[in-house]
């Protein structure tokens, strides 16, 4: 089965496993998985189970919680290196402009950040599946060619949405030298500039998503003045118009597909 016609479930697990494979870039040993479970019912003599490369180094349990610890930077990868910032934070700026302050609750922005994230990296996924995942799997290539080929079209992805002012500013803080190719830019420098770029876009965004409604509870507010509807808060009055100007002008829509242009 192709991996685009892979359950979204399915891309979660597959991208939790490429990010579990650039962990163990911090481990000295790439097959340690496969021989820490062939060597489960006989361990090594003079030390624990080969898991993490950490031969006759340390034992079973210290091995299982670094190995935990490292998987733990999952949600942070997930968080630093995809369009999932972004997209969270609009759809955050969205809800209190509207002023429903539990709607949409957060599991439902967290969900369609996370479907949308894993919408806008399929073509990512897709070539890091190919060209590293599945040749490393099958045990064709080791694990640093792997993790070479995976980081290509992470770090493409990356620079095509990072400000050269970003990246200048962390390369000074760094004192690094100028890259000279972007295949040069070092992911210390590189992840960074690109977290607070996509910060600084989705400000923008929720700025001009803000104006017309602000608009509604500025002209509901003076009616309600002139009124001397002083003990009615404006906020109840201006949310069913705020809601209805938002479906009319097909609000969803135009958002979501702004935001996943945004990163064509």
């Amino acid at each position: 089965m192709k991996f685009h016609h892979r359950s979204p479930i399915a891309k979660l697990a597959l991208f939790a496993a490429v990010v579990a494979a650039l962990l163990c870039m911090f481990a000295p040993d790439a097959e340690a998985v496969r021989r820490a479970a062939q060597t489960a019912a006989a361990p090594p003599a003079g030390g624990g189970l080969d898991f993490l490369g950490f031969r006759d180094r340390l034992p079973l349990p210290l091995e299982i919680l670094i190995f935990l610890s490292l998987l733990s930077f999952i949600p942070g990868i997930l968080v630093m290196f995809t369009s999932f910032t972004r997209i969270v934070v609009v759809l955050s700026f969205l809800r209190q402009a509207l002023g429903a302050q539990q709607v949409p609750p957060n599991p439902v922005i967290i969900g369609l950040s996370l479907f949308l994230t894993f919408f806008i990296m399929q073509p990512v996924l897709d070539t890091v599946n190919k060209d590293a995942l599945k040749p490393y799997l099958e045990r064709e290539i080791t694990i640093d060619a792997a993790l070479e080929r995976a980081s290509g079209p992470v770090r493409g992805f990356m620079m095509k949405q990072v400000r050269e002012k970003d990246l200048a500013l962390f390369l000074k803080i760094s004192k690094s030298p100028a890259p000279v190719t972007p295949e040069n830019v070092k992911m210390n420098v590189l992840v960074p500039a690109f977290a607070i770029g996509e910060l600084r876009k989705a400000f923008e965004i929720g700025f001009l998503i803000y104006i017309p409604f602000l608009i509604v509870d500025m002209i509901v507010a003076s009616i309600m003045l002139s009124m001397g509807m002083m003990m009615v808060p404006p906020v109840m009055i201006a949310l069913p118009f705020k809601l209805l100007l938002f479906v009319l002008v097909d609000g969803w829509n135009l958002l979501i597909g702004s935001l996943v242009a945004g990163f064509g």
